[in-house]
């Protein structure tokens, strides 16, 4: 598979408070995700979920399915028990001909609760980061079987949060195990993505990019924000989030540690669409991330 440049449509709506864009139709997604440069798209809330009509719905703008999230339960449940949940997420992917499977850690997860401060993220004991690696490996090779690349996303508000938590989970778990490289958590979360990039480049088969804007990165972590407050920004402030070239990332220096990668780079900045014009800023993404890709001798 060839590099290819995708969206996620959590930039138009927001998937963990629907009335975040909920106005928003999916044709208008769609065909400014489009017009921005982007080839393929990732599911959120306004999709459909048979394969026929979501087939429909992604022709008209000659657009393919990349793949999507799956929030999955293993502190709770059993590899086998949370291979059938996923069927029919399994059933769909394979319908549409797409072998990223994105997974989360949500049992415990507060990034969905606007009440919660992020200070107040669960931790994993590090005992338990065997039982739990064994158990995320055993699901991975389930869905290998079936032809699926578990990626997982270390994600802001969960147990895989920060550089540390990210470097135990990898420690606890084998291929097929891949990492989902998200630019922006890891960031925000206290790593440099270009060092995750190259420490663990033989196991990243899936890229998110978003940008962090720093000033208000210490706004949110002098405050205690909760995760939803600062993605959203509180008032008029714009949040933390943002798409690639508009914050502090190191694009260039990412995509050099990731030299011979091949798959999706998705933009993926969580903002209110009110506030962050969705294709104004898809276009500002895509243009600056065609730039790194070509600088750093991926394009």
């Amino acid at each position: 598979m060839s590099l290819r440049i995708g969206a996620n449509p959590i930039g138009w709506s927001n998937d963990d408070l629907l009335e975040i864009g909920g106005d928003i139709p999916l044709e208008t997604c769609l065909a400014e995700a489009r017009e921005a440069g982007f080839v393929g798209m990732e599911l959120g809330n306004k999709f459909p979920r048979t394969p026929d009509a979501l087939k429909a719905a992604l022709a008209p703008f000659d657009m393919a399915c990349i793949g999507g999230w799956h929030s999955v339960e293993l502190l709770e449940r059993s590899a086998e028990e949370e291979f059938a949940r996923a069927k029919p997420h399994r059933d769909l992917l394979k319908a549409m001909g797409t072998d990223v499977f994105i997974v989360a850690e949500t049992s415990n997860a507060i990034h969905g609760r606007r009440d919660m401060p992020l200070s107040k993220r669960p931790i994993m004991q590090p005992d338990d980061w065997a039982a739990y690696g064994a158990r995320m490996t055993d699901f991975a090779e389930r869905l290998a079987a079936e032809g699926f690349r578990l990626c997982y996303h270390h994600h802001m508000g969960t147990i895989v949060q920060s550089e540390a938590d990210i470097n135990a989970f990898m420690a606890a778990t084998t291929l097929p195990v891949n990492l989902l490289l998200d630019t922006g958590h890891a960031t925000w979360g206290g790593a440099d993505p270009a060092a995750l990039a190259k420490r663990y480049r033989s196991r990243i088969s899936h890229v998110h990019c978003k940008d962090v804007r720093p000033t208000v990165r210490t706004r949110v972590e002098a405050q205690d924000w909760s995760f939803l407050d600062a993605i959203l920004g509180k008032g008029d402030d714009l949040g933390i989030y943002t798409v690639p070239g508009d914050g502090c990332v190191d694009y260039v220096a990412v995509f050099e540690a990731l030299s011979g990668y091949s798959g999706w780079v998705v933009v993926e900045a969580e903002q209110d669409p009110n506030k962050a014009n969705p294709l104004a800023y898809a276009k500002k993404g895509v243009a600056h991330l065609k730039a790194a890709l070509h600088e750093a001798g991926l394009a």
